[in-house]
């Protein structure tokens, strides 16, 4: 099978990035896939602008008593009950600003890939934090290192304030050493299971004593409650501190390979080549972990671009809902509808079901979340309402389940939000069809379903046919009919594969 220059541009920009915008898709089949990928690498490369969406209640109560208290005073002395019940709620409030921040960037920035790198080690540093001062500072964090290089990235999240306190570091002292966190580390972020024992993480626990940090969220060394005598980890022995413990997890191939492996799965195929990931992971390891390198080598080789490796991704439903705004420019007027439609489909930002993240691939996927999935441009399109059942866990449902009925306030943009009774949410959206039309005009009518399929489905070419979609397309002027099959095609299944 022939893939085109068009098949792999639409292959990469899902890959590396989120899809690609309406403006482009003119010249989608003209443009070189290595100048395209390395257009994509010179935008990711400059510096991430951090995002700041906490409220200034947050900061105040937070740095109003002092930098140089630790959470154990501040929980025991220093904050009243009810200013501790304000950060909690105004954190929830401010969780939805950075949720729909961090989305409009990912639909927005020219810096595709550093967004596409950001949400991958958003999952596998998968942290569940309320307070969104921490929570803010890790994701920025991710964002500075994300195609840098793996040890300053692994440095950054396992000293930053919100994946110390998850994984209870911050009571990790001498005599009394919590496992948690050095657990954690070597079995989820490094090693994975069976390349450590149970020694060696009793060992690194007592090296990452001390470890925590301050109320403004930044690293702290206590030194005295470090236990400074000897450790022996991975067969090596000495006063070794937590910094030590990262630098002996990097000197392990099994690190290297680890993290390729589940790069490989993310960003290429479920189905594993252990030898394209071996070549991977070793020049992964011996370009001193430098991310860049690896995702070049794998968007740059000619086994990226082969069929078995194309249209086999399922999208997660963060991948899916920026896609469509990407094709299709919009205008939101709700937009804290889409953590309602983060939550049904089972992708809520900065809420992971647990340390190990989601698990994705198939798992996106099930009967209620395929019909949803499939319902979502017909909802943008003709603004009907969905109703989603409200899940028994409000810290997930981010507060909405209080919002049964009525209208509430859009967080930061101060717009109403429309909600319908009984569980009923509205997307408000106004597509900008002019611009994405207009990406056809050159394309004869003849032609328009073919053209079209082959731009917003990166399964084989007729996989599915006009007819079968007939009864969702009208054809009564050139305009209503790109409309409506474009919805059409975007509510197909194929349209969840990428």
């Amino acid at each position: 099978m022939m893939v085109t220059i068009q098949q792999k541009n639409l292959h990469l920009l899902w890959r590396a990035g989120f899809g690609v915008m309406a403006e482009d898709l003119a010249q989608i089949n003209t443009v070189a896939t290595a100048d395209l990928y390395a257009d994509m690498e010179k935008k990711s490369n400059t510096r991430a602008v951090h995002f700041d969406v906490v409220s200034n209640a947050v900061k105040g109560l937070l740095m109003g008593v002092g930098e140089e208290a630790n959470m154990q005073k501040m929980q025991r002395n220093l904050l009243t009950p009810e200013q501790r019940k304000q950060i909690r709620q105004r954190s929830r409030e401010d969780l939805k600003n950075l949720n729909m921040t961090w989305l409009d960037e990912m639909v927005d920035s020219p810096a595709q890939l550093r967004e596409k790198m950001s949400l991958f080690w958003h999952g596998h540093f998968a942290c569940r934090d309320i307070n969104i001062y921490y929570q803010q500072q890790l994701l920025n964090a991710i964002r500075d290192n994300a195609t840098g290089y793996f040890g300053d990235l692994l440095t950054a999240v396992s000293k930053s304030a919100s994946m110390l306190g998850f994984l209870n570091n911050q009571q990790n002292r001498k005599k009394h050493p919590n496992e948690n966190f050095a657990r954690e580390v070597m079995e989820l972020f490094t090693l994975g299971r069976g390349h450590y024992t149970e020694k060696d993480i009793k060992e690194a626990a007592r090296a990452f004593t001390g470890w925590g940090f301050n109320i403004d969220g930044s690293f702290v060394f206590r030194r005295f409650q470090h236990d400074e005598e000897d450790k022996t980890i991975f067969g090596q022995t000495g006063n070794f501190d937590g910094d030590d413990v990262l630098k002996l997890l990097l000197q392990k191939r099994e690190t290297a390979l680890f993290i390729t492996q589940k790069i490989y799965r993310f960003f290429v195929n479920d189905i594993e080549d252990s030898s394209n990931i071996q070549w991977l992971a070793n020049r992964f390891y011996n370009s001193n972990y430098h991310i860049g390198s690896l995702m070049r080598d794998i968007f740059t080789s000619e086994w990226f671009y082969e069929p078995k490796n194309m249209g086999c991704h399922i999208k997660s439903p963060v991948e899916l809902m920026v896609g469509i705004r990407r094709t299709l420019p919009m205008e939101m007027e709700n937009e804290a509808v889409q953590l309602v439609l983060q939550r049904a489909l089972g992708q809520l930002l900065f809420y992971p079901p647990n340390v190990a993240g989601w698990p994705g691939g198939k798992n996106w996927i099930d009967s209620s979340s395929l019909m949803l999935r499939l319902r979502i441009p017909q909802l943008i399109k003709n603004q009907e309402t969905v109703y989603v059942t409200p899940k028994a866990d409000d810290d997930q449902q981010m507060g909405m389940m209080e919002q049964q009925a009525g209208a509430a306030v859009a967080p930061q943009t101060g717009k109403s939000v429309a909600y319908a009774p009984k569980g009923g949410f509205r997307i408000n959206a106004s597509v900008n069809w002019p611009v994405y039309m207009k990406q056809f005009d050159s394309v004869g009518r003849a032609q328009l379903f073919d053209v079209l399929q082959s731009i917003l489905l990166l399964t084989p070419a007729g996989s599915v046919s006009e007819t079968s979609l007939i009864t969702m397309v009208s054809s009564a002027t050139r305009e209503s009919y790109i409309q409506t099959i474009t919805i059409a095609l975007m509510s197909t299944p194929e349209y969840q594969l990428c």
